[in-house]
């Protein structure tokens, strides 16, 4: 998986209290599929600015990708994951002090697991339940 750098805009009216040394950090975003008996993870990852491309992961392998925050706007990532018949669909990456602690001020690391999708909550370490499969594909 190629790695890319790039920002993204974001329009939602989120509060954040980021001070500016963090618009000169690269960070970086990791979606791995973690599931078993060998299911495939379809993955579609965007920004305001940027199509990342489809994936299909199979268990075990991850996309990875790094950027640096927006100087004017705010920065934002979402991702749609599919397997067999269920689909999750949401941010993966948003301007947010208690997000960006989550993911230890620098990398924010996603697993889609059999029974959801969860952020690995680095600094206190365990993966933390973040979002359930719905039914169905969209």
């Amino acid at each position: 998986v190629t790695p890319l750098i790039f920002s993204s805009s974001y329009e939602r009216g989120e509060s954040h209290n980021i001070n500016s040394g963090e618009l000169f950090k690269t960070w970086h975003v990791n979606v791995t599929n973690g599931m078993s008996n060998n299911k495939i993870l379809f993955l579609h990852c965007k920004s305001g600015d940027n199509d990342l491309g489809i994936h299909n992961l199979i268990v075990g392998n991850y996309s990875t990708w790094k950027f640096k925050l927006r100087i004017f706007g705010k920065t934002l990532f979402w991702c749609y994951m599919a397997s067999d018949n269920r689909h999750a669909a949401f941010d993966v990456f948003w301007e947010d002090e208690n997000f960006f602690y989550r993911c230890n001020w620098k990398f924010c690391d996603w697993i889609a697991k059999d029974n959801g999708i969860y952020l690995k909550n680095i600094p206190e370490g365990y993966d933390e339940f973040r979002h359930k499969w719905e039914p169905g594909r969209l």
